[in-house]
């Protein structure tokens, strides 16, 4: 129970610091503004989970495919370099409000994009659609998979999912999950609830500079604690 807590407790902290202000809370918060909040939640946090349990299994099967030792240090290293990278970008980042515009730029031209087409259809269409719809239909729904593949490959590859990785390698995997579910879900609400007001008002380089520290400490004691 001790390693689950602690991965636990790790990926939650590591998840928070990393997703608020990140381009994927920027869109929830953009998409929750012009489409239905409930679709874009699911499909923002369908993404996130697949995503997040994905890196779970990697990170798990990492210690697998190479020692223990190896896995050990690769995820030190990990550690150390996302700590340096987030500071390097609270110190000489362009600050949040670019990312924003430039989030928003690209909604905006999908969103003109297809705009006119639903503006033609008939309210009786729309009645009638609704009474059909029942709760599965919900996960084919265009809005449903807007929101899922713009999280979905905007986290792939990215710092926090790379982390995930690591982290999962160096504590417990079922940990790691619930905490970085459990994160992303308090992520996700906030912006989808808050929208771009709240997006707006956060600080982009006081996360980043909390999320460097944060990943130099778990850098520090990765680097102090014995390879089992």
């Amino acid at each position: 129970m001790t390693s689950i807590a602690q991965g636990f407790t790790k990926s939650l902290a590591m998840t928070v610091l990393s997703e608020i202000g990140d381009k994927t809370f920027f869109a929830a918060a953009i998409l929750a503004m012009r489409h239905p909040r409930r679709l874009v939640l699911l499909g923002c946090l369908s993404a996130l989970i697949v995503m997040t349990i994905l890196s779970a299994l990697v990170g798990w099967a990492a210690p697998n495919l190479i020692s223990r030792k190896w896995s050990h240090h690769i995820t030190t290293f990990l550690f150390f370099g996302f700590g340096i990278w987030s500071l390097k970008d609270a110190i000489f980042g362009d600050g949040d409000a670019e990312e924003l515009a430039e989030v928003e730029a690209e909604l905006d031209k999908d969103w003109k994009a297809n705009n006119g087409v639903k503006k033609d259809s008939s309210k009786v269409d729309d009645d009638l659609k609704k009474q059909q719809r029942h709760f599965l239909s919900q996960f084919l729904s265009p809005i449903f998979l807007k929101a899922f593949s713009i999280n979905f490959f905007g986290e792939w590859g990215d710092k926090s999912q790379l982390a995930t990785i690591g982290l999962a390698a160096d504590e417990n995997p079922f940990g790691v999950v619930l905490g970085g579910i459990l994160g992303q879900a308090l992520c996700t609400t906030a912006a989808v609830i808050g929208g771009k007001s709240l997006a707006s008002q956060i600080s982009e380089k006081m996360v980043a500079l909390s999320g460097g520290l944060l990943f130099i400490v778990f850098g520090i004691q990765s680097f102090l604690s014995p390879v089992e």
